[in-house]
């Protein structure tokens, strides 16, 4: 009789726990937060200075008392007592003048999660002040996101590349029929252009200015009009500052290695998919979401290689969220879906 009392008057929470972005939604309001998964930890006095974007800023710019941590690494938690800190920083954001009773949320997380894994992630989120945790995977999240029949007898291909893993499952009948997840995804991007610049330009650049890059003139095919970017860092042999002009070929070189490795990873599981879900993708396609679902050209470059339809979700940022938040509208009809 407590609980339910509790949960009449608690608030319901969904959270999209990512590598490079952590997205919060209720179901009041929708979307409520989009912020980057990074801390500013003061180690002198271990104490948290800034949390998600404010925190971002620090990151290649802090004194050496100073760390901008990313606690969340390859879609899991890769430091617990900050993930614990950054998830109770967001869920006191969102939930002002709710905090009598603790909120109930739901958590997506990857299909190649280990039980270890996922139970520090329902661990921090108690910890952090959540009351009951839930977790679903990501392409779940986003097949019902993007308002896939997950629940009928069909096979809906999703691709979900976020920072830290690209997810590539098929669905059927409310569960996974077959997944495969790879730990290279937007973060190996940014990784790949940094290492391009210092080998071909000699300028050494952080990982803000080479998501930057990506996003400004990153692609997967050729552009119909060529984009040059000036890219500002430090001269690799001599350390004094340097700028460079790079233009979308040079990162799409540096880039070549990742998406084959995304590629790759799609026929592994078009491969290993049952002919009768294949037919179905086959008549379908796939949905293509998450931040890398945004790098130019990238929804051509599969679509030409598997001769499948790609369908880029119309807000790919937010489509796991979007389908995570969903699930609070019916926690009955959509407790198939939750994997804890």
């Amino acid at each position: 009789m407590l609980s339910r009392l509790l949960g009449m008057f608690s608030k319901h929470l969904a959270m999209d726990l990512g590598t490079a972005n952590t997205l919060m939604y209720t179901r009041a309001a929708g979307i409520v937060l989009n912020e980057p998964s990074v801390v500013a930890v003061d180690i002198v006095k271990n104490k948290v200075l800034a949390v998600g974007r404010e925190a971002k800023e620090y990151m290649g710019r802090t004194p050496q008392r100073i760390k901008a941590i990313r606690p969340m690494h390859n879609g899991v938690i890769a430091d617990f007592e900050v993930t614990k800190d950054m998830i109770a920083f967001f869920i006191r954001k969102v939930t002002k003048g709710l905090r009598i009773v603790r909120p109930s949320i739901v958590i997506c997380v990857p299909t190649g999660i280990t039980q270890v894994e996922k139970r520090a992630v329902v661990e921090a989120a108690h910890e952090a002040g959540a009351r009951e945790v839930f977790l679903i995977e990501e392409p779940m999240a986003a097949a019902i996101g993007a308002n896939l029949p997950f629940h009928e007898p069909l096979g809906n291909l999703v691709v979900d590349i976020g920072g830290g893993t690209t997810e590539v499952a098929v669905i059927s009948l409310s569960a996974i029929a077959y997944a495969e997840s790879i730990r290279v995804a937007g973060d190996a991007m940014n990784d790949a252009i940094q290492r391009y610049l210092k080998d071909v330009f000699q300028l050494v650049v952080g990982e803000n200015m080479a998501e930057r890059v990506k996003i400004l003139i990153g692609s997967a095919m050729p552009l119909p009009q060529a984009l040059v970017a000036e890219v500002a860092g430090k001269d690799a042999v001599y350390g004094s500052p340097k700028v460079a002009h790079v233009s979308d070929s040079h990162i799409r070189e540096a880039l070549q290695e990742t998406t084959n490795a995304i590629l790759g990873t799609i026929f592994k599981a078009l491969e290993k998919t049952p002919p009768e879900l294949s037919a179905d993708i086959a008549r379908n396609g796939m949905l293509l979401t998450g931040g890398g679902a945004l790098l130019k050209g990238l929804d051509q470059l599969i679509a030409s290689k598997t001769n499948l339809k790609v369908i880029v979700d119309s807000e790919p940022l937010t489509t796991v969220l979007r389908g995570t938040g969903r699930t609070l509208e019916d926690q009955k009809f959509f407790s198939q879906v939750y994997i804890n």
